[in-house]
């Protein structure tokens, strides 16, 4: 048992290593083909763009990982079948059910590797991508949640923000516009900022302040260089900006949809993402069933090309059909768990059928 899961171990991890080396090398050279196109934009350099495209490989292999699971576990299972070496094991009398149990065990790096890449490595880096490339540029953070910049409501009040100057911590907003209501759902009073710097909690300070003031006398507009605004909006709501829903971490992804349910808007999109990520360690062990009954491979049932192009096929299937579900449930308010894991559902039933027939046979 212990012979067989440290040989099965290393094939399987080698042949996921290759099959990973393969993608990002080839992701990483798309990213590079892409900003070349913005290479010249303010300091933004050759070697700004090499770092981009470095900085955003960890996104690469946290978003691959179930391909490369499925993929590379095939291809070490098919070879293995080619030269007769599980037809031994099998004879030797390892079950079907010792396989599961093994490749179980052989899960468990490749789950905790994941769950780091996609906790503390991912969020950082992409979000160090992205100010490195708009800052090289001289650029702002563009809020193009709507053509107005994006809506955020802060309990009585609506607020409008335009951009965020980048700085460590995107406490930095700009064109700032608060719509203050009452409790009857009045509005009471506009007040118009050029910039807003965060200060600390619960506090923010406003630049080139004019408020205007509805009242049952009449409208009063009055301006002010500085002024104080109590919010309970944090710079870290804004930081969610920088990076897709996909690629921030479990925690992140649960405070900023409290947030959103908290003040009655639509929180699906990062609740479906943060469910995404707490199925993530099903997801790779089903990867690795599927990829099971290829062990079961003939020489006479097709070459080993074919076998990896239908593990490719598997693998690109999973990846969009699950995004495109997960779109769909977004859209259509379906239940953030469902939208989440239906497609790792599907493929569980499907690789326990698959083996379920091949021992059949």
């Amino acid at each position: 048992m212990s012979l067989l899961l440290r040989h099965l171990s290393r094939e399987i991890y080698m042949s996921i290593g290759l099959v990973f080396f393969a993608l990002i090398a080839l992701f990483s050279f798309m990213d590079f083909i892409h900003e070349l196109g913005e290479m010249g934009k303010g300091e933004y350099h050759l070697g700004y763009v090499l770092l981009f495209v470095v900085l955003i490989i960890p996104g690469h292999i946290y978003e691959l990982f179930p391909v490369a699971v499925l993929v590379g576990t095939i291809l070490a299972l098919v070879q293995m079948a080619a030269s007769s070496e599980l037809t031994v094991y099998r004879c030797s009398g390892v079950s079907p059910q010792k396989l599961v149990g093994i490749l179980f065990l052989i899960s468990l790096p490749l789950i905790s590797t994941s769950i780091v890449l996609g906790e503390w490595v991912v969020p950082p880096s992409d979000r160090m991508a992205q100010r490195l490339s708009l800052m090289a540029r001289k650029g702002q953070v563009a809020l193009q949640e709507f053509r107005s910049g994006v809506w955020v409501k802060d309990e009585q009040s609506f607020v409008n923000v335009k951009s965020v100057k980048l700085d460590e911590s995107l406490s930095n907003l700009s064109e700032v516009d608060i719509y203050r209501f009452d409790e009857t759902h009045h509005l009471q009073a506009i007040t118009n900022a050029k910039s807003a710097s965060f200060i600390s909690d619960g506090r923010w300070k406003l630049e080139e302040v004019s408020e205007t003031k509805f009242s049952k006398e009449g409208v009063s507009i009055s301006t002010q260089p500085q002024a104080e605004w109590k919010s309970s909006l944090h710079p870290s709501i804004f930081s969610v900006l920088l990076v897709v829903p996909e690629q921030m971490s479990a925690v992140e992804l649960y405070q900023y949809s409290q947030h959103l349910k908290d003040n009655s808007q639509k929180s699906a999109r990062y609740e479906i993402a943060m469910w995404n990520k707490l199925a993530y360690p099903l997801t790779l062990l089903v990867m690795l069933l599927l990829a099971l009954p290829f062990a079961s491979y003939q020489r006479r049932a097709g070459g080993v090309g074919s076998m990896i192009f239908l593990g490719i096929l598997m693998g690109l299937a999973f990846h969009v059909i699950g995004r495109l579900f997960a779109s769909l449930g977004a859209l259509n308010n379906w239940p953030p768990f469902f939208s989440a894991t239906a497609m790792t559902g599907v493929f569980l039933l499907l690789g326990s059928a698959m083996l379920w027939w091949t021992e059949r046979r």
